[in-house]
C-alpha cells in the first residue's frame, strides 16, 4: 500500500494543491467549488524542525482529554440541515420528478453527512493544530480518516446505515475525482482515482485493526504516522521521538475521542447530517500558520 501511496501522491503533489471551500450554513445541499493552487508541500523533516516550541508542545499535550459527548447539533442551530417542505403544485411537480423517493432522500442525507466531513477537513484549524502542511496528500489522508469515522458509526446502525454509507462513499469518490482533476491530471484521472481508491480501503482496514480491543496501545499512533504524517515510504520505519511524537499522540487522542463522540450521537442526527465534529478553532495553532 505504501509504495502505491508514494507514487500517487508524489505525482499529484508535483501538479499542485487545490484548496476546497464550502459554506455549510448557507445550503442544505452539497456543492462542489473550485479550490486554488497553493505552495507545494515541504518535507516532513522540515515540519518537525519547525515544531520545537516548548509552550506549543505543552499546550498540545492538554488537548482532547475531555469527556466524550454527542456531536448532535442542538435545535435552532444555524448549521442544521432541514428536509425542504413544499406544498401545492410545486410539491406535485417534485413528486413527479422523484424528489421524495427513498433514493433521493438518501442522497440528500448523504450529501449532508459528507458536508460535515469536508467542513472539518477543509478548515485551516485542523492543519494548524496538528502541524500539517496543507498538501493534496494530507487533505486526502484527513478525508479518509473522517470518512472512516462516519462509515464506522453508520455501520453500527445495520443495513440502513450501510446503505447510507454507500451513498456517502460515492459522493466522496466524486469529490476526490474533482480534486484530482483540478490538480491537472485529467488525462490520467481514471488511473489516479483507482490508486486513491486502493489507498482508501487500505487505510480503512488499518484504522479498524488499530481500534480492536486486542490491538497494541500505540497501534493507532503508528497507523496515523504512516497514513497522515509521512511524506514517502522512507519515513514509515520508525515513530518520531521528539516534538513530532506529541503531535501524533494528539491526533490519536482526537480520533479516539471523535470515535466515542459519534457513538454517543443519535441515529436521527447522524442520518440527517445534523452533527458537527469537535471544533478545533479555539485549539492551539502554531505560530507558523498553514499557507
Amino acid at each position: 500500500m505504501l509504495p502505491r501511496w508514494s507514487r500517487a501522491i508524489t505525482n499529484l503533489s508535483k501538479l499542485g494543491l487545490q484548496k476546497y471551500s464550502m459554506e455549510p450554513q448557507k445550503s442544505a445541499y452539497f456543492a462542489f467549488r473550485n479550490y486554488a493552487k497553493v505552495a507545494a508541500a515541504t518535507t516532513l523533516d522540515s515540519r518537525i524542525r519547525e515544531f520545537t516550541g516548548t509552550s506549543e508542545v505543552n499546550n498540545l499535550n492538554k488537548l482532547f482529554w475531555s469527556k466524550p459527548h454527542s456531536l448532535a447539533l442542538p435545535p435552532g442551530s444555524p448549521l442544521r440541515v432541514e428536509e425542504p417542505h413544499f406544498e401545492g403544485f410545486k410539491r406535485v411537480l417534485l413528486k413527479l420528478a422523484l424528489f421524495y423517493t427513498k433514493q433521493s432522500k438518501s442522497i440528500r442525507c448523504a450529501n449532508a453527512v459528507y458536508m460535515r466531513v469536508i467542513s472539518q477537513v477543509d478548515k485551516p484549524a485542523i492543519y494548524g493544530v496538528f502541524n500539517l502542511e496543507k498538501t493534496f496528500k494530507t487533505t486526502f489522508s484527513l478525508l479518509v480518516l473522517h470518512m472512516w469515522l462516519c462509515l464506522r458509526r453508520l455501520k453500527e446502525e445495520g443495513k440502513e446505515g450501510v446503505e447510507l454509507g454507500q451513498y456517502v462513499y460515492e459522493i466522496h469518490t466524486h469529490d476526490v475525482e474533482l480534486r484530482v482533476s483540478n490538480a491537472g491530471v485529467n488525462l490520467l484521472l481514471i488511473k489516479w482515482v483507482k490508486e486513491l481508491e486502493k489507498i482508501f480501503y487500505g487505510n480503512i482496514v488499518a484504522y479498524d485493526a488499530a481500534m480492536l480491543p486486542d490491538a497494541k496501545q500505540d497501534e493507532l499512533m503508528k497507523v496515523l504516522w504512516r497514513n497522515v504524517f509521512c511524506d514517502d515510504v522512507s519515513d514509515v520505519s520508525e515513530m518520531p521521538m521528539d516534538a513530532a511524537k506529541d503531535t501524533v499522540q494528539a491526533l490519536a487522542r482526537y480520533v479516539r475521542r471523535e470515535y466515542q463522540c459519534l457513538s454517543l450521537t443519535d441515529k436521527e442526527s447522524l442520518f440527517s447530517g445534523n452533527f458537527k465534529f469537535t471544533s478545533l478553532e479555539n485549539s492551539i495553532i502554531p505560530d507558523h500558520p498553514v499557507k
